[in-house]
């Protein structure tokens, strides 16, 4: 059986698997704090989910689901942030300048 540390997605072994881990670990305040920002819209998600179960109107719902974007979109950016600071930069630094067209895309899926 294969440890933890060496699985990946539906048990599949790193090296099967395309995931990667960074280089440079968040540090433990970043972590806390993105983590509490996934918790607030995973809690936005389950009070849209209330709202249909409590036929509440169309018109609240969206403005909920609007929110639930505009906090995903912050999220993202935030790693986004974070992704060039310390995966990028760190990759440029060694010479792997291709790194920089993966975060073009990354941009690109983010708007």
């Amino acid at each position: 059986m294969k440890t933890e540390s060496t699985m990946c997605h539906e048990g599949q072994a790193q090296t099967e698997c395309p995931c990667r881990k960074k280089e440079t670990p968040r540090d433990e305040k970043e972590l806390k704090q993105l983590k509490n920002r996934l918790n607030r819209m995973v809690g936005q998600l389950n009070g849209i989910g209330r709202m249909l179960d409590e036929n509440r109107y169309c018109g609240d719902i969206l403005t909920q689901i609007a929110a639930v974007e505009s906090a995903l979109q912050a999220f993202g950016y935030r790693i986004l942030e974070e992704h060039m600071h310390t995966c990028v930069a760190e990759q440029v630094e060694k010479g792997n300048r291709a790194v920089l067209d993966e975060a073009m895309e990354l941009v690109q899926k983010l708007k």
